[in-house]
């Protein structure tokens, strides 16, 4: 039995009873039998069961897809779970019942253009360090928030789509997707998340900590969703959407046509969901699955989010998963210097991709409103965890209401990008710490801020980066914090921020 990527774990939620549910995620070679897993109880091993999801193809090469669900019951004390695939052991954490799990967070696991990689010496070095924090303290959940591959290589590498490119841009919207470029597409995403996600520094990390994953646009490729209409509809932008969605299903959340995956928000058209963990409650937004010009998630799909989230009650802390950040700076100056920016393409497909594109600030808007609401009716804390800009940063939405505990007038967001991929060039950062000492006005009563890091002088982390979110323990505190660390390629201690609860 040869395995050719996992296991992948996922977590799946943890019901009323404090049963905490991960899925294990194997891929071997078609026609081989699925590979033994066992698990240990504390007593003894058990066997669990395979479900196959489907064959998949790549060249010569047939794969199958095979996926595994463990069931722990959550004791009064933190777990260490073992496992086997094959002969090889791994081990997973689970926390006490109703804790708070301990978080690292990432976006961004690769590169937008190959010329990129030239400028890194060891790109997985972040993933090393975050093995290192892993064995000190240990992670329970593992939040991407998107980009875990980069599929943009592929209009450069597959013969069909070079071709097409070549076309006018008439043509190309015209063009038929035939079944010979469909399988073309097909292969390169399986075999680019058999390469990447199969490095040993990223596998060892997915192996030992289940994940809670939310795609964006490097998913599928750069700036999906935000192109013209007429060019987002055509049959071959459609049908290498179709592709990325299957495989983004297949490998980030475990599932497939058959099985929806779990645990989804109903009625949606995307792959919004939600998890509560003891006094934690994780919503992973889709921002994608229905992006547009004009629209980033419909309203059946936010209708589903916040009836998930008017639900969650006797919440400490709420982590809203953004791939685009809410807060952050208006780079409606920024696109018209870009000419003059070296390595500008990788920020300029970011300035044409955010939250704040004038088409999408009403659904910002109304999102900023509902979370500051729920804040306030629950006394739960919110944070927005955010990626894809490859820099570190703190916003803050700040609220003039006198009737509510202060910090329910408060939201930080987290910024945390990328591990892989390199942070802008040294003149967008100058121009990013210039311009990120202004306040913008959401709305009456209402502000946006990019705050310094506490202890220092600067807005952003120009380097390489990932963030850990580690609860106050309750031997040595009651307040329930949160401390956040973003860990820095090249630096030795973490940027630290403390989110406190509501009081």
């Amino acid at each position: 039995m040869a395995v050719a990527l996992g296991p992948i774990l996922k977590f799946c939620g943890v019901d009323d009873d404090d049963v905490w549910s991960v899925s294990a995620l194997v891929v071997c070679g078609g026609g081989e039998p699925a590979p033994a897993v066992l698990v240990y109880d504390g007593d003894k091993w058990d066997a669990i069961g395979a479900v196959s999801l489907g064959e998949r193809r790549q060249q010569k090469s047939g794969y199958t897809v095979w996926r595994y669900r463990f069931a722990i019951a959550q004791k009064a004390a933190q777990q260490e779970i073992r496992y086997t695939v094959g002969s090889v052991e791994y081990v997973f954490m689970v926390p006490p019942a109703g804790g708070a799990p301990t978080c690292a967070y990432t976006s961004c696991n690769g590169f937008s253009d190959a010329k990129l990689m030239k400028q890194v010496q060891d790109k997985n070095a972040l993933w090393t360090t975050m093995r290192l924090r892993h064995g000190e303290r240990p992670y329970h959940l593992l939040l991407m928030g998107g980009d875990q591959i980069y599929s943009d290589s592929m209009w450069q590498e597959l013969r069909g789509l070079k071709t097409w490119a070549g076309l006018s841009g008439r043509e190309r919207n015209a063009a038929p997707f035939p079944d010979e470029l469909r399988a073309q597409v097909d292969g390169f995403f399986l075999e680019n998340y058999l390469e990447r996600w199969s490095q040993p520094e990223v596998a060892a990390m997915m192996a030992s900590v289940p994940t809670v994953m939310m795609w964006d646009d490097h998913d599928i490729f750069d700036g999906w969703g935000s192109y013209p209409a007429e060019q987002q509809a055509s049959p071959v932008y459609q049908g290498i959407y179709a592709i990325a969605r299957a495989y983004f299903q297949l490998f980030q959340l475990h599932a497939n046509a058959a099985t929806p995956p779990l645990p989804l928000l109903p009625n949606q058209p995307g792959f919004s969901y939600g998890l509560r963990v003891g006094g934690y409650a994780i919503l992973a937004l889709d921002l994608r699955s229905e992006r547009s010009k004009t629209t980033v998630m419909g309203a059946a799909a936010w209708h589903a989010a916040y009836a998930w989230l008017d639900k969650q009650k006797n919440c400490d802390h709420l982590l809203v998963m953004s791939s685009i950040p809410v807060v952050h700076p208006d780079f409606s100056t920024l696109e018209t210097l870009l000419c003059a920016l070296p390595g500008r393409q990788e920020l300029e497909d970011d300035l044409q991709d955010h939250w704040l594109s004038r088409s999408h600030r009403q659904e910002r808007l109304r999102l900023i409103h509902r979370l500051l609401d729920w804040s306030a009716g629950t006394g739960g804390r919110v944070t927005v965890l955010s990626g894809d800009v490859h820099v570190g940063a703190v916003g803050v939405i700040q609220a003039q209401r006198r009737d509510v505990p202060a910090n329910a007038n408060v939201i930080n967001q987290l910024t945390s990008s990328g591990i892989v991929h390199p942070a802008p060039p040294a003149m967008a950062l100058f121009y990013l710490e210039h311009v990120g000492a202004r306040v913008e006005t959401v709305d009456r009563g209402i502000t946006a801020t990019m705050f310094e890091f506490p202890g220092t002088s600067h807005r952003y982390i120009g380097a390489r980066n990932f963030l850990s979110l580690e609860p106050d323990l309750p031997q040595q505190s009651a307040e329930k914090r949160i401390w956040a660390n973003w860990w820095v390629e090249g630096e030795d201690l973490p940027y630290t921020k403390t989110i406190h609860v509501v009081k």
